[in-house]
């Protein structure tokens, strides 16, 4: 007797799990129901957010529903998770959670969300290069240059980036550990003010994401040292990379990526995950993105994650190794 109530009730648990599965299916299939609210964490005008609205204008086109962008901008995506965890985990949802993201887990000492625990990764946006740049009379021609001043003139080389705890000033903060040199790390407001401090002749480099001085590289104001990534910038092919250059493993990119609320149905998650990706894959999108200096780039929920799982620990080794005071 008990051996058949427990073969019902196993029997009916399987009816509701095949019921349950195929109601998220079907909501997979009838996504988008509405327009999708894409919660960007800056401000308009920024590369970061051309590229989201790049995507977003040709996700819109394959959908049939429009992704409206809203601008939520705050330290540590505060604002813009906050906004986004007020949703429902339904898939009309997205939110840009990147290596901003991963730097600020650790940054901050206390953060009202975990980018793990209450968000679902659903693909990378676009990577940004960053640049080792100096100005256009320097006496520095290469990144091997500057490494060899650096290593002959203890404490002599002044190294800049924008705020403390940025990109930036993380990847200039991580050369100067992984190159193992004595060099004074000088954060700026902005890049407007390193640029104008390194052609006044008071800053020797300077570290930048490559969208930011991709126009003056190429009107000759601003000179390309090398490239922080793993492979050379192909508007300048001729220019090395750092790793290149003297420091073997030297690597460091921006990179934005899109999650929405945990909780979301799987099926619904893998087929938002697809439409970024068609859309990312579109060779106007590719295109637009390169003309100002990024990469259009997708990746499947698990890459993103892992990446994202990855770049928390990479940043937060850098972030403890230089001491930077937390937020």
């Amino acid at each position: 007797m008990n051996g058949s109530r427990n073969c019902l009730t196993r029997a009916a648990l399987c009816a509701l799990l095949a019921c349950c599965c195929g109601a998220a299916v079907a909501q997979a299939q009838n996504w988008p129901a509405r327009p999708i609210r894409f919660i960007l964490p800056f401000a308009p005008g920024g590369v970061a957010d051309i590229t989201a609205r790049i995507m977003a204008q040709k996700m819109s086109e394959n959908i049939g529903q429009q992704v409206v962008i809203e601008n939520r901008p705050g330290a540590g995506m505060i604002i813009s998770a906050q906004a986004a965890l007020a949703t429902e985990p339904d898939g009309h949802m997205m939110v840009i959670a990147g290596n901003g993201t991963a730097i600020s887990t650790t940054l901050f000492k206390s953060l009202p969300f975990d980018v793990l625990r209450d968000f679902a990764q659903l693909s990378t946006l676009a990577f940004f290069d960053l640049v080792m740049v100096t100005a256009p009379d320097s006496r520095f021609k290469s990144a091997a240059e500057v490494l060899a001043f650096a290593r002959s003139n203890p404490g002599k080389l002044n190294v800049g980036s924008i705020s403390i705890g940025s990109t930036q000033n993380l990847t200039a903060e991580l050369f100067k550990s992984m190159a193992n040199i004595d060099a004074q790390i000088v954060p700026f407001k902005g890049s407007p003010e390193m640029l104008l401090a390194m052609r006044s002749t008071n800053l020797d480099v300077g570290f930048e994401i490559l969208p930011a001085v991709i126009s003056q590289i190429k009107s000759n104001s601003v000179r390309l040292l090398g490239v922080a990534n793993t492979k050379r910038y192909a508007g300048m092919p001729n220019v090395p990379t750092i790793a290149e250059s003297g420091v073997p493993g030297f690597q460091s990119s921006s990179w934005n990526g899109i999650s929405t609320r945990a909780g979301t149905p799987k099926p619904i998650v893998d087929r938002m995950s697809r439409e970024i990706n068609v859309a990312l894959a579109a060779p106007e999108v590719i295109q637009k993105m390169a003309d100002i200096g990024a990469e259009a780039k997708g990746s499947t929920p698990e890459q993103t994650r892992a990446l994202m799982i990855s770049e928390i620990a990479k940043w937060k080794a850098v972030i403890e190794r230089a001491k930077i005071p937390l937020q």
